[in-house]
């Protein structure tokens, strides 16, 4: 898909009339998700400079480090009307900032990761400005995922599928966490993703852990293994799957009752998916299957986020948050089952919201696999 596509030039005016309407002045985004979202620029983040200065009214000025400017030139910005001013070393950039924002600024939108020096310094250079989150702006217009970011996430989806299907490669009792996890991350690659965001590679009862990563710890014949990997694509969009085995040996006959339970309520989490539906009622599709079998406690964390040029973004699916489903809405459905000390299972698939139901972009079994 083209740049136009993935980045059209119509998403800056879009935000400058959101910007408008949230009585805000300007947003002023540093390197991150929202000022790729809006300019198709992969900033690089650093001590020097780098400020996308959208003025609710008036022409977006991209201020640079000189020594970057090539890089922003190269990038799908320029195309959308941005015009790219730089600041070299040694000198002060935030004039070049208040120049760009035309005039004097009630209130402005920084982005949400800022980094606090920035904050502060545009707090000096702004004196009498208010600061508000850009997420205020920029969240409703990433939430729903137009036709070339759902094929972006798609061709995401395919990517991590395919590392995936070639598990029993690597996954082996006897062989460490950590050593599984480096032909993960060098598959992860291989498939086209830029960047390994993270893998996890948890056995026995290192699965009881939701955010364990890996250790050197040896895998056990026929213990559990949840493997969560996700990377970044060319395009800027995620990955993120995860799915659980049992390798060298039959799992524990009480494990296969376990992950009948997560497998049934994966699925009727999944099934709930429609237009209208809560973000929160996908969330107890899954959990009241896990609480009825007695494992509720054991349901950690809320079953699925947001996916899209940021590995966690809106909507998150958790109690709570009572906001419809819409097509376009793209996020991951992950109910996970968590007994201290034994084991864990998790099975996690990217959905996508659509006109009539939803959509899997993980499409590999959601069974408990034997390798």
């Amino acid at each position: 898909m083209g740049d136009e596509e993935l980045y059209p030039p119509a998403r800056l005016a879009a935000a400058q009339r959101a910007t408008a309407a949230a009585g805000l002045d300007a947003l002023l985004l540093s390197p991150g998700a929202d000022l790729r979202y809006l300019t198709g620029y992969d900033a690089h983040a650093g001590e020097r400079l780098t400020l996308l200065v959208l003025p609710a009214h008036g022409e977006p000025t991209l201020v640079v480090p000189a020594l970057e400017r090539p890089a922003a030139e190269a990038s799908p910005a320029p195309a959308t009307g941005v015009r790219i001013v730089d600041h070299a070393d040694g000198t002060d950039p935030y004039p070049l900032v208040t120049a760009a924002l035309g005039g004097p600024a009630g209130a402005v939108g920084l982005a949400d990761r800022m980094w606090a020096e920035q904050v502060l310094a545009l707090r000096a250079a702004l004196p009498g400005t208010s600061q508000r989150l850009a997420s205020e702006v920029v969240r409703e217009l990433r939430i729903r995922k137009s036709p070339a970011e759902v094929a972006a996430l798609a061709e995401a989806g395919a990517a991590i599928d395919a590392v995936h299907a070639r598990m029993g490669r690597w996954l082996r009792p006897g062989r460490t966490e950590a050593e599984v996890a480096t032909d993960i991350a060098a598959a992860i690659r291989a498939t086209g993703h830029v960047t390994v965001d993270f893998v996890i590679v948890a056995a026995g009862p290192n699965g009881a852990s939701p955010h364990h990563g890996t250790s050197d710890r040896p895998i056990g014949p026929g213990e559990p293994v949840v493997v969560d990997i996700g990377g970044t694509m060319p395009s800027g969009y995620r990955s993120d799957c995860t799915r659980t085995y049992v390798a060298g040996g039959p799992a524990p006959a009480e494990f296969d009752d376990l992950y009948a339970v997560l497998h049934a309520a994966q699925r009727a989490a999944v099934a709930a998916v429609r237009p209208g539906v809560t973000a929160e009622a996908v969330d107890a599709a899954a959990r009241d299957v896990i609480a009825a079998a007695g494992h509720g406690d054991a349901f950690l964390h809320r079953t699925g986020h947001g996916i899209g040029l940021d590995g966690h973004e809106e909507p998150y699916l958790v109690a709570g948050n009572a906001r419809p489903l819409e097509p376009g809405m793209a996020f991951s459905v992950e109910p996970g089952i968590y007994l201290a000390g034994r084991y864990g299972a998790r099975i996690e698939d990217i959905v996508v919201c659509t006109a009539d139901g939803g959509q899997r972009l993980n499409t590999t079994p959601t069974e408990l696999i034997a390798l």
